[in-house]
């Protein structure tokens, strides 16, 4: 790669040709280049480096303004010749909607404020510096139909630097007493600040490190509800549209529910907009598979048969 090559696509852009240029014209692989960045203390994951010189994303001002002047020093770049180059946001470049807030998707909105707000969180940005890309759920049913653990998986990418954690909600059914709510912290964070009050708790789940933009972050927590209560099912909030989400309950052998539904509201008050009948397989657990969610609740009902230790009689005339 010549010097004049170069210095055309400094001059003409786009910027994700002059970054890749630049970066051929110094022969440093991505490897390398994120390494030199490290020195002068910018983090920039592989993967984003990546996309960048491909076109496949844009820098995300002013977000991204210090790895881009990072990339112009170890590139021996003149100042500002990247930067000039990144202007507003590529035409094409997928438009995020906004977050719905808690209030518009469950009862329990209001108290989930306030528990985010004694964790100086600001509540309509919760998680907000996280892209959720795929979230796994399994819940097992007890043989008393008493809903049991909560186990949960999900994988993010970080829309920006410096997040260093993922802030929890849970909402328990009405009348369950939260202080016998646990939460344990599992693959990829431990647990932080827990607050409760009223059917929620809210709670932190702490990285090991501070993310660069683009790193794709792993965590797995578990919820053990032991207030007793017969389960009516299983939904999750997304106040954002996500990835793939697939939600698999557990069912006791010896007592199943008389029917299982797929469901897809837009709160919590509202009829389900997708309803669909689900079947358990042979090992006793039925599955809910989401190509992707919007905004809403999405998960599992469940309605049970009478219980025959609790049968209902009829008044005597």
């Amino acid at each position: 790669m010549t010097a004049d090559a170069l210095a055309d696509a400094l001059r003409r852009g786009p910027f994700h040709v002059a970054l890749r240029t630049a970066i051929e014209h110094r022969g440093l692989s991505l490897a390398r280049l994120r390494a030199h960045l490290s020195r002068i203390e910018v983090s920039v994951a592989e993967s984003t480096l990546s996309y960048w010189q491909r076109g496949l994303r844009h820098p995300d001002m002013p977000h991204a303004l210090t790895a881009v002047r990072g990339l112009e020093t170890v590139l021996g770049l003149p100042t500002d010749s990247l930067v000039v180059l990144i202007g507003p946001r590529q035409r094409g470049s997928r438009a995020r909607k906004p977050s719905a807030s808690f209030a518009e998707l469950v009862v329990a909105g209001p108290t989930t404020r306030e528990l985010l707000a004694q964790l100086g969180v600001d509540p309509e940005r919760c998680n907000a510096g996280l892209e959720l890309q795929m979230t796994h759920e399994r819940v097992t049913i007890a043989a008393d139909r008493t809903q049991g653990r909560i186990q949960t998986r999900l994988v993010s990418v970080a829309r920006e630097p410096g997040i260093d954690r993922y802030v929890a909600v849970y909402h328990g059914e009405p009348g369950c007493d939260i202080e016998r709510v646990r939460v344990t912290a599992g693959d990829g964070c431990r647990l932080g600040r827990v607050r409760r009050r009223e059917i929620c708790v809210a709670f932190e789940l702490m990285f090991d490190r501070r993310l660069a933009e683009g790193d794709t972050v792993v965590l797995s927590y578990a919820v053990d509800d032991s207030s007793g209560l017969e389960c009516p099912g299983y939904f999750r909030i997304f106040r954002e549209p996500g990835g793939p989400f697939l939600l698999q309950l557990e069912l006791p052998p010896a007592d199943l529910p008389a029917r299982c539904v797929q469901e897809v509201r837009t709160n919590d008050l509202r009829p389900p907009s997708i309803s669909q009948d689900l079947y358990c397989d042979r090992g006793y657990i039925v599955s809910a598979y989401y190509s992707g969610v919007d905004r809403g609740i999405a998960g599992i009902a469940l309605e049970w048969p009478q219980n025959p230790a609790n049968p209902v009689v009829d008044p005597v005339p």
